[in-house]
């Protein structure tokens, strides 16, 4: 007997929940056991032109009042209406999974409390990483470990610009338009480019990581803005790739999350992760270093992820899941990380501001130049700043080790 499953939202990712699921009974039979019906896909839209028009509603009612729809996929976004969905659903016990990063980020919490009254789950793999599987993996293969840091390239927009800026010469602005054209970037780019959609993410990583929540407010962030050509062809010289990271480090009950461009060395994998694909870096302390690599969005990559959910809620015993964090706040550790840092600033006294610090690597010639760029070793972004301050500072970027 087929499992009923509805879809809310038809756009970019519930089209492809909706095409899996009409396409690939046969892999979905052999994993779950019997087939996954689409019974319902809830929308404001008609779509008449589509073969499975006759499965659209326009209001959630129908999903709620039928016993036999088990389990639902959210691909709606946002954190209002998608958020009263999904409440309805679990409250009406049918358990959920979502490709919503915000949704979760934001309001996991009130979610993860209404699953466990009502004896249902609420997965997520989606959020993150689009089609990698990450989540499950550091739920169920780190037994082993404490898990030490997670970093990793988690928005394709932003590394798609970074590398036509890099290995093509465009501009910023040409790299975004050109992401926008072949549909990698929104209309309204500011969530990719400012870090948000990352910030999110990693807050999720974080949560998960140090099993205690970790706001999206809390993080650290910087988008990519500030970084130039200038920049690139700097980062070219130390042998380094420039990326948005996203990373949260765990140092006994404290853990620092932080969104930034940073400056990755050729030796080091992510460096070589290009185009709109993204990598998460799990390290425990046992097993050291593992990476996650894959498509970090589109339709059928994140499709995938949210149908693979579905299939496991379809044979999860109520309370099985702990795919969940505790509510109370994580302690944040104060500052930035001490390392090596590059720094491009301008001053008519060149490289004075910073001769007191030890172990300066200097990228351009201060003696004739009032823009200069530098490594500076064992320092903070703080100790940074005050040395700087009086100059023009156009990008502080930590170097990875």
């Amino acid at each position: 007997m087929a499992i009923k499953a509805a879809v809310l939202g038809h756009g970019v990712v519930g089209s492809g929940v909706a095409e899996i699921l009409l396409n690939q009974q046969d892999c979905i039979t052999a994993q779950s056991g019997e087939p996954l019906e689409l019974a319902y896909i809830v929308d404001v839209r008609s779509f008449p032109q589509l073969s499975y028009a006759d499965k659209f509603v326009t209001d959630i009612q129908p999903v709620l009042d039928d016993p036999e729809v088990k389990v639902v996929a959210e691909c709606i976004g946002g954190a209002t209406v998608a958020f009263e969905l999904v409440a309805a659903c679990l409250k009406a016990g049918k358990s959920v999974c979502t490709s919503n990063k915000e949704l979760i980020s934001v309001r996991g919490n009130e979610l993860f409390a209404l699953a466990e009254e009502n004896g249902v789950h609420l997965l997520y793999e989606a959020c993150v990483g689009g089609g990698i599987p990450v989540l499950r993996p550091m739920q169920t293969c780190f037994g082993a470990n404490h898990i030490v840091s997670v970093r990793g390239i988690l928005n394709g927009t932003t590394n798609y610009i970074f590398g036509e800026m890099e290995n093509n010469g465009c501009s910023m602005e040409d790299a975004l338009h050109q992401a926008q054209e072949n549909g990698y970037a929104e209309a309204n780019p500011t969530a990719d480019i400012e870090g948000i959609d990352a910030a999110r993410k990693i807050s999720i990583l974080a949560s998960m990581a140090c099993g205690k929540y970790v706001s999206p407010d809390r993080v650290s962030t910087r988008g990519i803005t500030e970084v130039s050509m200038a920049d690139m062809k700097y980062a070219r010289e130390c042998g380094c790739s420039i990326k948005l990271i996203g990373e949260a480090k765990l140092d006994g009950e404290n853990v620092r999350v932080s969104v930034a461009p940073a400056f990755v060395p050729k030796e080091n994998l992510l460096a070589h992760v290009n185009g709109v694909q993204n990598a998460v870096c799990i390290r425990g302390d046992m097993v050291g270093d593992t990476v996650f690599y894959g498509p970090g969005a589109g339709k059928l990559p994140t499709a995938s992820a949210v149908v693979s959910d579905l299939i496991t809620l379809t044979d999860l015993a109520p309370r099985e899941n702990k795919l969940m964090w505790s509510p109370e706040p994580a302690a944040l550790a104060e500052g930035s990380e001490e390392g090596s840092y590059y720094v491009r600033f301008s001053s008519e006294r060149g490289a004075v501001p910073i001769s007191g610090f030890e172990h300066v690597k200097f990228l351009s010639d201060p003696e004739n130049q009032t823009v200069c760029a530098v490594v500076v070793e064992q320092t903070t972004e703080e100790a940074l700043r005050a040395a700087l301050r009086g100059c023009s500072v156009g990008l502080i970027a930590r170097v990875l080790l």
